[in-house]
Order: structure tokens, then C-alpha cells, then sequence
């Protein structure tokens, strides 16, 4: 093998350790978020809505959704 361009060498092994650094990186991230178990929705109260069926929440409606003005 001729030793032609050191510098393009050189490259070639930064951005080749550089991708294995990433790969050992993200299957690292992937092993951790795997061992919490499997990802569930979240329960209906996260997502800011009321509970159907909860008598103690009264149910208003947002902002620009009620009765055109006038209206009434």
C-alpha cells in the first residue's frame, strides 16, 4: 500500500473512531431505556383532560369553544 496522502489517512481514522463512538453511544442509550421496561401511554389526568366519569371535576370548556357572542 502506498502512503501517497497521510492526511486523507488520517481522516479516515478520526471519522471511523468517531462512528464507533456514536454507535457504542447510541446502543448504550438504547440498553439503559430498554431496562425501565416497556414505554406505557400515560394515564388520561397527564394529558390535562378531566376523567369521565369523575364528579368532583366540572367539566368547562376552553377558551374559544363556548357560544358565539351574541348568542345569548
Amino acid at each position: 500500500m502506498s502512503n501517497h496522502n497521510p492526511r486523507g489517512r488520517w481522516v479516515a481514522i478520526v471519522t471511523g473512531a468517531l462512528s464507533v463512538a456514536i454507535a457504542l453511544a447510541y446502543l448504550l442509550l438504547v440498553l439503559l431505556l430498554d431496562r425501565q421496561g416497556p414505554l406505557l401511554p400515560p394515564p388520561a389526568e397527564a394529558l390535562g383532560g378531566a376523567v369521565i366519569g369523575d364528579p368532583s371535576v366540572s367539566m368547562v370548556p376552553p377558551p374559544g369553544l363556548g357560544p358565539p357572542p351574541g348568542s345569548a
